[in-house]
């Protein structure tokens, strides 16, 4: 549905006429520099602010670890650690222990940290002693690492990679690529042998041919088992016989393209893992499989059954009784609505936990006992932690059990901003990572999980958590003092058929109230478009870093998004559910929302100025960029646009994406079906060119095989044809987004001199 301009209370863009824009060469543009200063959180110092990863605690539970990396463009090196934390009462300096070549750390117990790293056409492996010093009087404790590495033994490969160690098995479990011999000691002369096979031509039969950012090669990811053990003389034993567990059952695992560690899991001697199903085409089926096996190895038993789509997070109980994974109903759909499965494996029965919570959970952990799952979900634009308790075990597998109301209504433990990597731990604690808008990731330590617990075991009324969440680490802190980030602020409005839609504005630096029309404003366009603006740090599209360039930014989560309900109304909210909405609609709620929002936006904030407008937008955010270009009816006035990865046209896409099943579900078919065509026809950006007019800036890289470089490659030719100002940024070695350091710091220059083109002060 459309709405009157008057209604909206937008001006309305005039359709391009070639003589607005003097003629000139877009290369000789004025000089531009970015803002910049102790105060001010710059572009180069967004691509050179330390990333920390996912803290994962020890065993007993008293450290913590945390993958660093921090990279410097004067050295032009990105230096990689680990730091390591207590997570005792008592106060201690974490210790960062540096990673001069890189790797990958984990606990091998709760004073050993293995660290394997590349050596000489191997991975090599070694532990490092953790020293946790407790002192008894009012000093601080201290924690080091005084010994040099211990070295252990070496994998085959160098591709060895999501290490899960199991102490009680002795066995490590890990991925690595194998041909289809499985053999991981023959990689290596293999690698050799394809390399100088005499030419260097690809040959496909079937889908997938590339994927992601890469072309399909003989390999696929496979997991292994190797022992490691420590003897009575505290020495530690590296093997050398490597058990494929996945051979000869024609499986993949972890998942590509971004399948890790949590695709699978290890307790009580087995292994759980997903893979994609191996009798379905791939490209155009999501359907995964979750299986189990031996440890040692063995045939992989099924655990999943029937009709349903992707599989995530699947994780065993600590006691290896119960099994439980995240599961999508709908094959063919990647952003369907996630449940919690729990598998009895002692009695075989399989249940859906959540089957009316209109939420998609994400990570998942049993309590130390079994008897309770913890996990993170998106919830009104935040991620937050949740706990359920696990019923008795139906006497048969069902998908929709009869539940007590506290089995069905999960008790949040966090009220955002964004969680992720939980861990259970002994004494009712709870390790999470958390980052937001205004900081990356840091760890936190939730308690008193044993009292919640047994309250909720006691009744069968809803109760609520009054335990604590104790910040651990503060990894960016020095980092952060003097830039004033904006928090951002949450509104809401009423959008496409009169639902509640949520946004965000960050307001620049030395913003004041009342001070009318004085600031640019930018609006920045989310992918997906099942996906959303969350309280959630960003190391690519960073909100603040344009809001410390001077914009008002304004973020909106229009219909497709995801946090605030699938596909009904949620009578527990109020509101109307908003990720299954887009489906063959594309072009049409989705910017009712947004022209509504924009409205809200300017009526509510008139200090900003409304003719120095701009939007920029990635994937389906670069597609409603097209779409907004050709619909100058919408009344956005947007002076400069930027289009990053975007969909030109959306039925040539149905043909030359990867995952063909995106394209066939959110269009209503293959490209050439009858319903496909129809929405095609109508929600088509390059069916609306004539009617461009913005000056726009494109940017793609050319191993995006997600949306095919020629997407925007055909919009510029359409620009520079039509006389229209325009720009096209190609990154050779890019993907979907720009993860080079350097190219990412040329990414901000080439976006934020395009907007000061056309709306920077001295402009206007």
């Amino acid at each position: 549905m459309r709405f009157p301009l008057a209604l909206l209370g937008l001006s309305a863009q005039a359709p391009f006429q070639a003589s607005h824009f003097p003629s000139r060469d877009i290369t000789t543009m004025s000089n531009f520099s970015l803002v910049a200063g102790a105060d001010v959180f710059a572009p180069k110092d967004l691509v050179e602010f330390g990333r920390p990863g996912t803290g994962v605690a020890n065993p007993a539970g008293d450290l913590v670890l945390v993958p660093y990396s921090k990279y410097s463009f004067e050295e032009k090196k990105n230096a990689k650690s680990i730091y390591v934390a207590p997570l005792s009462a008592s106060p201690a300096v974490p210790v960062e222990i540096p990673f001069t070549k890189g790797g990958e750390a984990f606990w091998l117990d709760g004073r050993t940290v293995a660290h394997a790293v590349e050596g000489d056409g191997k991975l090599d492996l070694y532990a490092i002693d953790i020293h946790f010093e407790t002192q008894v009087a009012d000093g601080p404790n201290v924690l080091s690492a005084p010994n040099p590495p211990t070295f252990l033994g070496s994998f085959p490969t160098t591709s060895a990679s999501n290490f899960r160690f199991s102490h009680k098995s002795g066995q490590l479990v890990f991925s690595d690529y194998v041909y289809p011999d499985g053999d991981l000691t023959t990689v290596k002369s293999q690698d050799e042998a394809y390399e100088n096979r005499g030419d260097n031509a690809l040959v496909y039969d079937k889908t997938f041919m590339r994927h992601w950012d890469t072309w399909v090669g003989p390999k696929s990811a496979s997991l292994f088992s190797v022992r490691l053990f420590q003897d009575p003389d505290h020495k530690w034993h590296f093997g050398s016989k490597f058990i494929n567990l996945l051979k000869d059952s024609n499986h993949s695992s972890p998942v590509e393209p971004f399948g890790g560690t949590d695709d699978f899991d290890v307790s009580a001697g087995r292994v759980i893992y997903t893979t994609k199903d191996p009798v379905l085409p791939e490209a155009w089926h999501t359907k995964q499989n979750v299986y189990i096996v031996d440890i040692l190895g063995g045939k992989p038993e099924e655990l999943t059954g029937g009709e349903h789509g992707a599989i995530h997070s699947p994780v065993l109980s600590p006691d290896g009784k119960k099994a439980a994974w995240l599961q999508l109903d709908e094959d063919g759909y990647e952003s369907d609505r996630a449940k919690i499965v729990i598998y009895d494996l002692a009695k075989n029965v399989r249940y859906t936990l959540t089957q009316g919570w209109d939420r998609s959970p994400d990570t998942l952990a049993f309590s130390k006992t079994g008897d309770f799952i913890y996990f993170t979900a998106g919830d009104e634009a935040k991620i937050k932690v949740f706990v359920l308790p696990l019923p008795q075990t139906p006497s048969e597998s069902t998908t929709n059990p009869k539940l007590a109301v506290k089995y069905v209504n999960p008790v949040a433990l966090t009220t955002g901003p964004a969680a992720s990597g939980l861990q259970t731990l002994y004494y009712g604690r709870l390790l999470v990572t958390q980052s937001s808008l205004v900081s990356p990731n840091d760890v936190f330590l939730i308690t008193g999980l044993r009292e919640l617990e047994a309250s909720i075991a006691a009744t069968d009324s809803l109760v609520a958590f009054d335990g604590e969440v104790k910040q651990i680490t503060r990894l960016t802190e020095d980092q952060l003092k003097g830039k004033d980030l904006s928090e951002g602020e949450s509104f809401w409005f009423k959008g496409a058929n009169d639902k509640d839609v949520q946004g965000w504005v960050l307001k620049p630096k030395g913003w004041n109230a009342n001070e009318k029309k004085r600031w640019p404003v930018v609006l920045l366009i989310h992918g997906g478009p099942q996906g959303a603006w969350e309280d959630q740090w960003s190391t690519r599209w960073n909100p603040n870093v344009f809001a410390q360039q001077g914009y008002f930014v304004v973020l909106i989560n229009p219909t497709g998004s995801t946090t605030f309900g699938q596909g009904s109304f949620n009578r527990l909210l109020g509101h109307s559910a908003l990720t299954d909405a887009i489906k063959e609609d594309w072009g049409g709620k989705p910017f009712v929302d947004l022209q509504k929002g924009w409205k809200y936006v300017l009526d509510t904030y008139p200090e900003v100025d409304a003719d120095r407008a701009v939007a920029a937008g990635a994937s389906w955010g670069g597609y409603a960029i097209n779409w907004i270009q050709g619909h100058p009816e919408f009344g956005f006035n947007f002076k400069a646009l930027v289009c990053h990865d975007g969909v030109f046209d959306s039925r040539y896409n149905g043909f030359s994406t990867d995952e063909l099943f995106f394209f066939n579900h959110e269009w209503g078919g293959r490209p050439w079906d009858e319903n496909s065509q129809a929405a095609s026809q109508k929600f088509n950006p390059s069916n609306f060119v004539d009617k461009w007019g913005t000056p726009q800036l494109i940017i793609h890289g050319s191993k995006d095989y997600r949306l095919p470089e020629t997407e925007g490659i055909g919009a510029f030719h359409a620009l520079q044809q039509l006389g229209i100002p325009s720009r096209l940024v190609i990154f050779p070695e890019e993907n979907h987004w720009v993860l080079n350091h350097g190219n990412s710091l040329k990414w901000h220059y080439e976006v934020f001199r395009w907007f000061d083109e056309f709306v920077g002060e001295k402009k206007v």
